[in-house]
């Protein structure tokens, strides 16, 4: 099943994806030998996201490394979207990337490629970076670029078939404060082009000749969307190896959205081997230009659109985790390792997305809302 950028997927990701970065560094090196192996699990909002991720990181001298990962979700949906338009499903996701990187004096050189395969989604993922240190390793530049083909289709309709494609551009520049301080901005602009909205979704409409009081149509959206964002992070090292970090992220789009995100973070180390981890993140977004929840007749705009993660909304995420290190300063095949466990609770509320389950008058339901709980359960092992 194809996905518009839903919220719970992409916010999702974007946790799993920290797992696997660090803050960003001042120095620029090659990654440690490492392989982690993940499992993680959505559930939330009648959606289930689970399965298992491993990725393996090798350097074959001091200026060459490259970094392989494996990812599978495997999803089952029974979503308000889908309940009141569809019927519920399960799929599986298959993403497979590669990774070479190429450190030269101060300057770290990347090139990255990622599949990912569905039964009605296909996408292919290019991407380049460019890391610089200077001012005496006080100050790294960065820069990257990635460009996404992707090809959209249609449960049960071999006949369709549409092409989306995306292109991203980001710079960040890090910089230490003070020996405990460091801060990063960073800037990305994304375009968009081709078939964005979801195949399967639709609008609803007013209509008296119907007993439920409105009708569907099919979502239409504009082919093109430009989006900017600019983030600012600090990270402040405290006694005892404890840390407090926080970040504010503000998004813009041709379509009318202006997000933003608030997130604070907590590092605390308990005894030599224990490390605990605690976070909060607040996010608030307008709703699209051509979005409504009800529309008042059939094509009443040029653009329609009822996605709820193009309404108006907030989440909050509480987060915990706690990290065990284990064989420090081993020998042999395994150097150390790390066993990590982190689980996140993400509360969704939409104020102009309304829940068709309810029976009620059309434009009185109870605005929808509901909650989600992120597992993510992984080992890492030096080598």
């Amino acid at each position: 099943m194809y996905y518009s950028r839903p919220v719970t997927r992409s916010c999702y990701a974007l946790l799993l994806l920290l797992l696997f970065t660090a803050f960003q560094s001042h120095a620029e090196v090659l990654p440690e030998d490492r392989a982690d192996v993940l499992y993680h699990r959505f559930s939330g909002g009648g959606v289930t996201i689970s399965g298992p991720s491993i990725l393996v990181r090798k350097k074959f001298n001091e200026k060459v490394s490259a970094t392989v990962n494996h990812y599978v979700d495997n999803v089952s949906s029974a979503s308000i979207d889908v309940i009141t338009t569809a019927s519920p499903y399960t799929e599986n996701r298959k993403e497979n990337s590669i990774s070479v990187n190429f450190l030269e004096d101060k300057t770290l050189m990347s090139m990255g490629y990622t599949r990912s395969i569905e039964n009605d989604f296909d996408a292919s993922t290019l991407s380049l970076n460019l890391s610089q240190t200077l001012f005496g390793e006080l100050t790294t530049f960065s820069m990257g670029y990635a460009e996404g083909d992707n090809i959209v289709g249609r449960r049960g309709d071999a006949n369709f078939k549409e092409n989306a494609n995306t292109r991203s551009y980001r710079l960040s520049l890090s910089q230490i404060i003070t020996k405990d301080l460091l801060m990063v901005l960073a800037f990305e602009t994304m375009t968009d082009q081709g078939f964005l909205n979801n195949p399967y979704r639709s609008v609803r409409y007013l209509n008296n000749l119907v007993p439920i009081g409105y009708s569907y149509q099919p979502e239409v959206y504009p082919n093109t969307r430009t989006s900017h964002a600019i983030a600012l992070r600090a990270r402040y090292y405290l006694p005892y190896r404890a840390a407090l970090s926080g970040g504010y992220r503000l998004f813009t789009d041709t379509w009318g959205i202006n997000a933003h995100t608030f997130e604070l973070g907590y590092t605390l180390p308990f005894r030599k081997d224990w490390l605990f981890d605690f976070s909060y993140r607040f996010y608030t977004q307008d709703k699209a230009d051509f979005y409504s929840d009800l529309f008042q007749t059939a094509d009443e705009f040029i653009f329609l659109a009822r996605d709820k993660e193009l309404s108006t909304f907030t989440s909050q995420t509480l987060g915990a985790g706690v990290s065990l290190e284990f064989k420090k300063n081993g020998t042999g095949l395994i150097k150390r390792g790390t066993l990590n466990f982190n689980y996140d609770l993400i509360l969704f509320d939409y104020e102009d997305f309304r829940d068709l389950t309810v029976n009620a008058t059309p434009g009185t339901e109870p605005l929808y809302s509901f909650n989600a709980g992120v597992i993510r359960l992984f080992l890492s092992i030096w080598y």
